[in-house]
């Protein structure tokens, strides 16, 4: 219709230019208004909202304005997209546009595009290239004005009818809207009776229920109009039946409950009928003396004291079941535990004259909840390490400064504060144990197997760990093995160990691969395609990594969102990172992910309400990102520091399986793909943003001699996957 319209206004206007009568804009027609109109779209520093956005246009030409500049208040220098969506067969397609503004470019941040609206809706999302998006939807109308007039909504009620014009056993209740000449038919909702809900109508209303009834409906246009609210009135009877056997009803109580069976704060009554006749027609019930009510849904009694519930059910054929009863208490909730426990420490060990602790300090942590729900667990992190379970004093033997940082958490889930001391431990006659290895994990772990055995210091001062020696580069696994068979002999003689520790730690010498082909690199498996591996990994932030049956692992398969996969075993210092990821964005997209190393343990942190972003803040992100638009970083850059375009290292392929190298040596890295250095940087220099983002700490957070290691998952559209990832330490 609307396109018959447009072709008979333009033959007219023709026809009229032929008789020298110029023609004036139709309604429908591109006319001065639509061709001045003018829609802006404004950013400021918010990530995922904008400052302005239209919603309404008329048909024709206009002015697309994108701004995103210091000016409309963007101050942290971050770019930002406006992109309409052509994919989508619910929107219109016609109008192609992708633009990136940014407040340093050359137009400052401010950009303008003619286009040629059609009626209908478009989708557009505007992002920042790495954060966040907003979506939203722009309608255009016919003409030079919006759509003002609500649509026209109608029911038809059929089903069998009685000779007084009664449905027998059912109605159904079919509604139809129209918006002719407008927007369109955006939905259309009904509610039944007076005072129910309105809800979303997809197909005939069917009412069975015995007796009358009301239908009341209306229906909005995609310009928001919303037609007068009708409605259409009728009654169901039962069909004719012999039925004289009243419906089986029961009920039951549900609720937390307390030692003397009472329901804390609420119990919930849920009643039930069943009728092989007729059928169930209405269930009522009706609290202590109260009036009978209809029974919708299950019924929640918060009232502290002792209560009666009363149910009854009638059939379609008007039999009415005999009237039963619940009993039950409900009582207040004990008072909430929200205190934490109270925690101490002291520290012991022999001083000098200048406070240190000579040769080693016992730290002792306590923790108290006298009038809570007692104490769940005591942790602690020495050196700004992960937080481990304290069940003993930690000895802390090696010469340096140290800090302890310590935490309890009660049964009600309360965590106190983390509290630190600081100590120095100084070396005394005894110079330091000359150890093959640093170990100070609290059992032993051979490779990445944990054999459960505690990580005891032996008779030379050196911890079980430090003397397996796992980290060195052993050339087959026999000889592996027969390293750690020894020194377990030697523990054993000592009485380090026992027998049973000893077996535990052989089987994981040789459950950790390492001599096998593929170990003799000295690359250490972070992740080797099993669940077991997996495991040791811990998401935070949105989105998440999902196991294939094939040993890999792909994000936002499951979860939308950005977050991170990060191994939280360890912190590594130099280090050569080997991995290999795959884009498999849907479509002709591009994954967006990247490999975060060098950042400090997340939870430390709590003024982030993201933990996700301790990485992107003080680590450094290797970007994994090929798409020719949007972000300037692409893979290989370190993010916000030293970019890499597609002109210089090209474009990954699509849908194939890529080496990762990253190598980190002191401040420098070296980025290389597919055995191709991609990228050299020296951590020396400041951020590239400019001006320097608000919420980045800067060059000296940046600079971090060691860190953790973690992959970025951006969402369900950037998806990309990881295998076979592998570290050694330089």
């Amino acid at each position: 219709m609307i396109r018959q319209r447009r072709v008979w206004a333009a033959l007219l206007a023709a026809l009229l230019m032929m008789l020298g009568v110029q023609a004036l804009p139709a309604a429908g027609q591109p006319g001065k208004q639509a061709a001045d109109q003018v829609l802006t779209w404004t950013a400021g520093n918010d990530i995922a909202t904008y400052l302005s956005a239209p919603k309404t246009a008329v048909a024709g030409t206009a002015t697309i304005v994108f701004e995103n500049s210091a000016a409309t208040g963007n101050t942290t220098g971050m770019p930002h997209t406006l992109t309409f969506v052509t994919s989508d067969p619910e929107f219109n397609s016609d109008v192609q546009l992708n633009i990136l503004a940014n407040p340093n470019d050359a137009q400052g941040g401010k950009h303008t595009a003619q286009v040629t609206l059609t009626p209908g809706r478009y989708f557009y999302h505007c992002t920042i290239p790495g954060h966040g998006q907003m979506q939203g939807i722009l309608t255009v109308t016919e003409g030079t004005g919006e759509d003002t007039t609500a649509p026209e909504a109608s029911a038809h009620v059929s089903g069998t009818q009685n000779a007084q014009g009664e449905y027998v056993g059912s109605a159904s209740v079919a509604l139809h809207a129209t918006d002719e000449g407008g927007s369109g038919v955006e939905r259309i909702e009904y509610a039944i009776g007076d005072a129910g809900a309105w809800q979303p109508y997809t197909a005939p209303v069917v009412v069975d229920q015995v007796g009358s009834h009301k239908v009341r409906y209306r229906a909005f246009d995609k310009a928001g109009n919303v037609s007068a609210e009708k409605s259409a009135a009728f009654t169901v009877v039962a069909p004719q039946s012999d039925d004289t056997t009243a419906p089986e009803t029961s009920a039951t109580v549900s609720g937390e409950r307390d030692a003397d069976g009472a329901y804390i704060d609420m119990a919930t009554v849920t009643v039930s009928a069943s009728d092989t006749g007729a059928g169930v027609n209405t269930i009522e019930y009706a609290i202590g003396s109260g009036a009978w009510q209809p029974y919708t849904a299950p019924v929640m009694v918060h009232q502290v004291g002792a209560h009666t519930v009363r149910y009854r059910a009638t059939d379609k054929a008007g039999n009415v079941a005999a009237e039963k009863s619940v009993r039950f208490t409900v009582v207040a909730a004990p008072p909430q535990d929200t205190t934490p426990p109270v925690t101490g420490v002291a520290v012991e060990g022999t001083k000098n004259s200048a406070g240190a602790y000579v040769n080693s300090a016992r730290v002792t942590v306590t923790a108290t909840d006298a009038h809570g729900s007692g104490v769940e667990k005591i942790e602690y992190s020495l050196d700004g390490g992960p937080y481990l379970a304290y069940s003993a004093p930690v000895v802390v033997d090696r010469a340096g400064a140290h800090t302890v940082a310590y935490r309890a958490t009660d049964k009600a889930g309360n965590t106190a504060a983390a509290r630190t001391v600081a100590f120095t431990v100084v070396s005394g006659q005894v110079p330091a144990p000359d150890c093959p290895e640093y170990d100070e994990r609290l059992t032993v772990i051979v490779g990445t197997v944990d054999s459960g055995v505690r990580n005891r210091v032996t008779d030379n001062r050196c911890r079980i760990g430090e003397l397996i020696e796992d980290e060195k580069e052993w050339t087959s696994q026999a000889l592996f093995l027969k390293h750690v068979d020894s020194v377990l002999a030697a523990l054993l003689k000592e009485g380090v160990i026992d027998q049973r520790e000893s077996k535990a730690i052989r089987k994981a010498a040789r459950q950790s691969g390492i001599g096998e082909p593929g170990q003799t690199e000295g690359y250490r498996a972070l992740f080797d395609g099993t669940a077991e591996s997996l495991a040791k990994w811990q998401q935070v932030g949105g989105g998440s990594f999902g196991l294939n049956p094939d040993g890999t692992i792909t994000s936002g398969t499951t979860t939308p969102g950005m977050g991170m996969l990060w191994f939280p075993e360890r912190k590594y210092g130099d280090f050569s990172l080997k991995l290999q990821w795959r884009d498999d964005a849907p479509g002709t997209g591009n994954a967006n992910s990247g490999v975060f190393v060098r950042f400090p343990w997340v939870h430390d942190h709590p003024e982030e309400s993201r933990p996700e972003w301790v990485a992107i803040k003080y680590g450094h992100e290797v970007q994994v990102l090929d798409r020719p638009d949007g972000d300037i970083y692409k893979t290989g850059s370190l993010y916000g520091f030293d970019r890499v375009g597609l002109a210089g290292a090209g474009v990954t392929q699509k849908g194939t399986w890529n080496d990762y190298e990253i190598r980190v040596e002191g401040q420098h890295y070296s980025v290389l793909r597919n055995g191709v250095l991609i990228n050299e940087f020296d951590n020396t220099g400041g951020q590239e943003f400019s001006p320097p983002r608000s919420d980045d700490p800067g060059t000296d957070g940046r600079r971090f001699a060691s860190g953790y290691i973690g992959l970025q998952v951006h969402g369900t559209t950037d998806v990309v996957s990881y295998r076979d990832i592998r570290i050694k330490e330089l």
